[in-house]
C-alpha cells in the first residue's frame, strides 16, 4: 500500500543554504542499509573546530527567518522553541556511507548529507508514526518546489475531510508537503514516499505523519539547493 504525507558553540556550527553538488552514487539493495556506522549515531555534535562563513555557515535567526518566494511567504520559525540537536548543523560522518548519500536515522529522526570531507549536514526530521514507516536503499528521482499534495484513496478512507483534497491541494505555506519534496524512488518504482517541507516545525522529532520523511520548511529548502537528481537514499 502506498503511503502519502498529511501532515553556537565554537564546535558546532549551523549551516546555510547551498549549492547542490554530485556525490558518489551507491546502486540499491535490500541488505546493510545502514553501513557499520549506524551504532554510532548519537543526538549531540562531535566538537568540531571552527570551520568559517565562507562554508556556508550562519546563526539560526538567519537560516529560520522568514521566506519570501513570488506569491508564497514561509513565517519565520521560533528556533528557540525547537530542540538544538533538531537545528540544522554539521557533524562527524556517523554513517559509514559515502559521500552524496542521504542518510535517515528513524530512531534518532535525524537526516544526514554526506559531505565529501569526512562531516555530514544533519537536520532533524519528522517520520511516519508506527505502521507507516518505510526503510531501504533507494534514490532521489525528481524534486520539486512548491509540490501540489493530492492525498491517496486509503488515506481519504481514513480521513474522510481530506476528500476536498481528492484532485489535490494547492501549492502554499499550508500546503502538507510544504516548499520543497523530493519524490523516493527504489529500483525504477515510486515508494509513494518522499522527503519533504512541513509547515508543523513542532512536529520535528516525532513520528506522527502517515510515512513520509519531514523537515521544517526552511531545512528542505535548504537540502534540496544541496541535492541533486539520483541522490542515494538510506533509511533505516
Amino acid at each position: 500500500m502506498k503511503k502519502s504525507c498529511p501532515s553556537l558553540t565554537r564546535r558546532t556550527f549551523l549551516v546555510g543554504s547551498g549549492t547542490a553538488f554530485i556525490g558518489v552514487l551507491s546502486g540499491c539493495t535490500s541488505s546493510g542499509i545502514l553501513g557499520d556506522g549506524y551504532s554510532n549515531m548519537t543526538t549531540g555534535a562531535i566538537p568540531r573546530p571552527p570551520i568559517g562563513i565562507d562554508k556556508g555557515f550562519t546563526t539560526p535567526d538567519k537560516m529560520y527567518a522568514a521566506v519570501h518566494e513570488g506569491p508564497y511567504t514561509l513565517a519565520a520559525i521560533p528556533y528557540d522553541k525547537v530542540p538544538k540537536q533538531f537545528l540544522r548543523q554539521i557533524v562527524p560522518n556517523p554513517t559509514g556511507e559515502p559521500p552524496g548519500t542521504i542518510v535517515v536515522s528513524l530512531k534518532d529522526h535525524f537526516l544526514y548529507f554526506i559531505q565529501p570531507d569526512g562531516d555530514a549536514l544533519r537536520y532533524g526530521v519528522g517520520i511516519g508514526a508506527a505502521g507507516f514507516q518505510w526503510s531501504g536503499r533507494a534514490n532521489v528521482q525528481f524534486k520539486r518546489e512548491w509540490p501540489r499534495w493530492t492525498p491517496p484513496a486509503e488515506m481519504i478512507g481514513r480521513k474522510p475531510e481530506l476528500v476536498e483534497y481528492r484532485n489535490g491541494m494547492e501549492p502554499g505555506p499550508t500546503n502538507p508537503l510544504g516548499a520543497r519534496a523530493l519524490y523516493i524512488y527504489q529500483n525504477g518504482r515510486d515508494t509513494g514516499y518522499r522527503i519533504h517541507g512541513s509547515p508543523e516545525w513542532w512536529s520535528i522529532g516525532q513520528s506522527m505523519s502517515s510515512g513520509c520523511i519531514r523537515l521544517m520548511n526552511q531545512d528542505i529548502i535548504d537540502l534540496y539547493n544541496r541535492v541533486p537528481v539520483g541522490t542515494p537514499i538510506v533509511v533505516g
